[in-house]
């Protein structure tokens, strides 16, 4: 089984490009999906989500960790061994079926040893006032509240340099469709 590496900052199109592999018979794995569940699920990890932030409603949690760096990365220090584990488990679950390629979408995915899991990196870029604008129809978020987001995410270029693929997140859809099917057939053919 191939598996790709999705990634990309928030608003640049990986939920998209995502779609997409799905509709190409790629089996998609969202790591933010598997860190919610294991909020949800976890009672460990809940347990020590509360005590470290005294709260553990999504909202709240979100407008402390994207404000505060300190933050983010005790929250990241609870879920992510999970995040991997559980992505590891279900990667091994698609291996004993005919999945011929898996898919592994996350923010952080090159900062983590999931990458090493990947054999291509594919990075969704987009222009910043793409994301913004993003930002502000699905989730209903302010400019600022946009940028703090975005700036709490490794840069663009970082990821860029650490790909194998880069899809055009701000082209039309189509054009970003033609760019995954050709990305897509060219690694089911070994090119």
């Amino acid at each position: 089984m191939k598996v790709i590496g999705l990634t990309g900052n928030i608003g640049c199109g990986k939920s998209t490009v995502a779609r997409m592999l799905r509709d190409e018979g790629v089996a998609t794995v969202d790591a933010d999906v598997v860190a919610r569940e294991i909020r949800h699920n976890d009672a460990e990890a809940r347990a020590a989500i509360e005590r470290r932030f005294g709260t553990y409603d999504a909202a709240k949690l979100s407008a402390v960790v994207f404000s505060d760096p300190d933050a983010l990365r005790d929250l990241e220090a609870i879920l992510h061994p999970r995040v991997r584990g559980a992505i590891n488990t279900r990667l091994a679950e698609l291996d004993q079926g005919d999945v011929e390629v898996a898919a592994i979408e996350a923010i952080k995915l090159i900062e983590s040893p999931l990458a090493a899991l990947c054999d291509s990196v594919w990075v969704v870029r987009c222009e910043e006032a793409d994301a913004i604008r993003r930002l502000a129809e699905s989730r209903g978020m302010d400019e600022d509240a946009a940028r703090s987001r975005l700036a709490s995410q490794s840069s663009q270029d970082e990821k860029i340099a650490a790909a194998d693929i880069v899809i055009d997140g701000s082209a039309p859809v189509e054009e970003t469709r033609r760019q995954v099917e050709q990305s897509l057939a060219a690694l089911r053919s070994g090119a």
